[in-house]
């Protein structure tokens, strides 16, 4: 009682010896540091505030997994973990099959490269403890800093706590950028096909180098960190190794101006691994460190190993093959393939802020950085996401598909603008800007499976003034059973069902309710009317009429075409505050065009389909319908063009007829 009584004490006594954060984790040349000074300033300077509390909310979160986690492990019995002992050596025997040890890989990792690259332009800044950011948040720290325990994503203030001597210099990219090219040019003279980590760090196959010049991987390193020091002024580390995930871990190891040799040999890379932190691995982060030492018992590589039942038990099959082939010293030795970009992101963190006007302006900045980096690789994409990161530390991400391709700042910045608007007023921290789906990627997994893009294209509609109303036509094409279909709305032009990528338009801010531009399509892509949004979709119908894609005065051509068309007037669906639907309050930004237009497409089902239900039995009408393959048993009567019945409506199935197949 009296040992427990005392622990609880020192507990409340020292509350920081308990707060783990990833402050407080060692970084190459923060050796010898006092870790319990650390982790209490660090406590001290953090307590109350949203990011002490969001650390908080997660270290509970972690502790319920890892209580959850001893739970399932306590309910294992004797002959459970027998069976999964067995699959363990199963999956020994097929994973040592793998490996290979013919390879020689090579990590190099500059050595603290933003600091280093400002050290170089500002040689009075040598031998000081430096660190490049603000007192917001670091980017990096030299070693000199490290020494105090400052690092890399460690606020600014609580730095200059560790070391009030702290030197702060501000962020420049294009300096690194230029920096990183110069070192990437070394590294392509040795394997011209090397895997870039970041813009400091870089793996190479040096096989073949090793083998032409009669080297070992050790003096080819060495050679390689001479020649990134002659041509750039900076010094790297580095490590070799028979696959890359050693390799990353050798690299560490001497740091800095320094290399770590692994040799190609089974039995010394076993002995290697027996005694490595499992926090040594990338890939196994705080949260996953824990779960394994405190629910499981596990601290080292080789552990992972001796406790395979556990982890084939308690874990996905995939993860579980990850730990173990950890555990065994495994890693990648072929050379990725190259996989194309699915997208481009840019972000920035900044002090937590309300005001509108620096967030628009920040948004600005990230949006010009973003079409940038796109103009640079010679990309284009038409779903832009934004991500925020509030002051509570919630992270919000928000999405909107653009009716063209583009990497226009200023487009990329009005539809931005409109999704921050949309999230207004919140108080913010960071900003990030992602856009995706470029010109030309597949995004269908089958490629047997078509889009609807394959069945439907744009065709030049003709003006026609009927009951002072126009139209616009959508065309089949030759594949499609279905005969042209041409729908008009008096107040609202649209592709229906979602036919965007086919009648491409841009937005329009303010809706003209009464005002119908034709779909042309001798008009030039760029000066397109552009499409109104579903506000005014939802109708009463008081009139229809049947057209033909032939003229009207060609009785025999007509009577063989049951294509429809519909001037009927109108009744708007009103959004309130321009975002609320009445109907059924469901909220949607105006700038999500192709969600309320569904919506309002599904109202308009559904109210037809009550006005029908009382005097028709026909087929009941689906929320989206796109050109219907189903025959019309009931033969339909031929209705003159000036034909008017207000007392009647027509059912939603006569938008899309199957064209008569008589010939």
């Amino acid at each position: 009682m009296d040992n427990g009584e005392s622990s609880s004490t020192n507990n409340s006594s020292r509350p920081w010896e308990s707060y783990n954060t990833v402050f407080t984790n060692a970084k190459a040349g923060m050796e010898g540091v006092d870790k319990e000074k650390v982790q209490r300033i660090v406590y001290e300077m953090s307590k109350g505030s949203k990011y002490f509390q969001n650390e908080e909310r997660k270290e509970a979160l972690m502790k319920q997994k890892i209580e959850h986690m001893r739970d399932r492990c306590a309910k294992l019995s004797s002959s459970d973990l027998s069976n999964y002992q067995k699959v363990v050596d199963k999956r020994i025997l097929e994973l040592e099959a793998t490996r290979d040890l013919s390879r020689i890989w090579l990590h190099v990792d500059m050595d603290a490269f933003y600091a280093a690259v400002e050290t170089l332009s500002d040689p009075s800044l040598k031998g000081k403890p430096m660190a490049v950011g603000g007192l917001s948040m670091i980017s990096t720290a030299n070693y000199e800093a490290r020494k105090f325990g400052v690092r890399a994503a460690m606020p600014g203030f609580i730095a200059r706590k560790l070391c009030p001597n702290l030197i702060f210099v501000p962020v420049d990219f294009t300096k690194y950028t230029y920096y990183s090219d110069l070192t990437r040019k070394v590294f392509r003279s040795y394997d011209p096909h090397f895997i870039a980590g970041s813009l400091d760090e870089a793996y190479l196959d040096i096989t073949e180098v090793c083998q032409e010049r009669g080297l070992s991987g050790g003096e080819i390193a060495e050679e390689l960190r001479s020649s990134v020091y002659s041509e750039t002024g900076l010094t790297c580390s580095a490590g070799v190794a028979a696959n890359r995930l050693l390799a990353k871990v050798c690299s560490d190891i001497n740091k800095p101006n320094g290399q770590f040799l692994l040799q190609n040999d089974r039995s010394t890379v076993m002995t290697f691994v027996s005694s490595l932190p499992v926090r040594k691995i990338g890939g196994i982060g705080k949260v996953t460190e824990h779960i394994l030492k405190d629910a499981l018992g596990i601290k080292t590589c080789e552990e992972m190993v001796q406790k395979g039942s556990l982890l084939y038990a308690l874990f996905s099959q995939s993860s579980a093959d990850f730990f173990l082939s950890v555990g065994l010293g495994l890693g990648g030795t072929n050379t990725p393939q190259v996989r194309s970009r699915k997208s481009i992101s840019s972000e920035r963190t900044f002090a937590a802020t309300g005001d509108e006007r620096l967030l628009y302006s920040k948004l600005a900045e990230i949006a010009e950085m973003l079409s940038h980096d796109m103009k640079k690789e010679g990309l284009t994409a038409r779903t832009l996401t934004l991500k925020l990161k509030t002051a509570s530390f919630e992270i919000r991400s928000r999405a909107v598909s653009m009716q063209r391709y583009t990497c226009s700042s200023d487009d990329i910045l009005k539809h931005a603008t409109k999704l921050l608007k949309a999230e207004l007023p919140v108080s913010v921290r960071l900003i990030g800007l992602r856009m995706s789906q470029f010109v030309g990627e597949i995004r269908n997994s089958d490629p047997s499976q078509g889009t609807i893009t394959k069945f439907i294209i744009q065709k030049d509609s003709s003006r026609q003034d009927l009951d002072d109303n126009n139209s616009f036509d959508l065309e089949a094409s030759k594949n499609c059973l279905s005969n042209d279909v041409s729908l008009s709305f008096g107040s609202h032009e649209t592709s229906y069902a979602h036919l965007k990528d086919v009648v491409e338009y841009e937005e329009q801010s303010q809706i003209d309710s009464e005002k119908v531009i034709p779909n042309q399509e001798c008009v030039k892509k760029e000066e397109r009317p552009q499409v109104l949004e579903g506000d005014a979709l939802l109708k009463k119908h008081k009139e229809c009429k049947l057209d033909t894609n032939h003229s009207m005065n060609d009785s025999s051509n007509a009577q063989n075409t049951e294509a429809v068309s519909v001037y009927p007037q109108t009744e708007p669906l009103y959004w309130v505050d321009g975002y609320k639907c009445v109907l059924c309050g469901i909220e949607l930004p105006p700038s999500f065009v192709e969600e309320r237009q569904e919506h309002s497409d599904f109202h308009l089902a559904q109210r037809l389909q009550n006005e029908e239900s009382g005097s028709s039995s026909s087929t009941t009408p689906s929320k989206r319908r796109i050109l219907g393959k189903e025959k019309v048993n009931s033969k339909r009567k031929k209705q003159k063009p000036d034909q008017k019945d207000s007392s009647k409506h027509i059912p939603i199935h006569s938008f899309f007829t199957k064209s008569n197949q008589n010939s």
